[in-house]
C-alpha cells in the first residue's frame, strides 16, 4: 500500500534523479528523508511492482551518437530467449526486447545499437549477424531520423492552484 511519503518520493524522482555523487541524499533533502530512507522506501516500491526500473536516460546525441538504429527481427518464438540473451551481451547493443508480432509488422525482437556514424552501426551489425547466426532471419533496420524528448515514468501530475484576483 502507498503511504503519504512514497507518494512524495515518487513525486520528487519522476524528473529523474539529480546529476551527483549521492542522488538519493539529494531527494531526502528534499522531501525531508534520511538517504537511508529513500533508498529503503524505492527498494520496497520496486519489489512491490509499484516501480518497474530506475534507470539512466543517456542523451546519446549530445555524447556524440547520431547514428542510432533499431534493428527488428522475425524470429521464431523458441529461439527468442536465446537470441536475445546473445544480442544483449554485446556492449554494442544498448536494448534488446520482445514485442508481440502484427499483421502488418511480423517482427518480434527488437535491439538497438547507437553509434557515432553510420558505418560504424552497420560493421557492428555484421558482427552481431555472424556471432548470433541470424543471417536467415527477416530484418529491418531503422536509423532514426530525429530525436524525442526522453523522459521517465510519470507517477504525479503536478497540482496545480488557480488565483483568484
Amino acid at each position: 500500500m502507498l503511504e503519504a511519503r512514497d507518494l512524495e518520493l515518487l513525486e520528487h524522482i519522476q524528473q529523474g534523479l539529480p546529476v551527483c555523487s549521492r542522488p538519493y541524499l539529494e531527494i531526502g533533502l528534499r522531501c525531508s528523508m534520511s538517504e537511508t530512507e529513500v533508498i529503503q522506501r524505492l527498494t520496497r516500491l520496486k519489489q512491490q511492482g509499484l516501480i518497474k526500473r530506475l534507470g539512466v536516460i543517456v542523451k546519446h546525441r549530445q555524447l556524440g551518437y547520431h547514428a542510432n538504429a533499431m534493428i527488428v527481427w522475425n524470429v521464431p518464438d523458441s529461439l527468442i530467449k536465446q537470441l536475445g540473451r546473445m544480442i544483449s551481451q554485446f556492449p554494442f547493443v544498448t536494448l534488446c526486447y520482445q514485442r508481440p508480432q502484427q499483421p502488418e509488422w511480423p517482427y518480434n525482437l527488437y535491439c538497438m545499437i547507437h553509434g557515432k556514424d553510420k558505418a560504424t552501426v552497420l560493421k557492428q551489425l555484421d558482427q552481431l549477424i555472424e556471432a548470433c547466426s541470424l543471417i536467415s532471419f527477416d530484418k529491418e533496420i531503422l536509423f532514426s531520423r530525429q530525436c524525442f524528448k526522453q523522459r521517465g515514468a510519470i507517477y504525479k501530475q503536478p497540482t496545480h492552484s488557480l488565483a483568484h484576483g
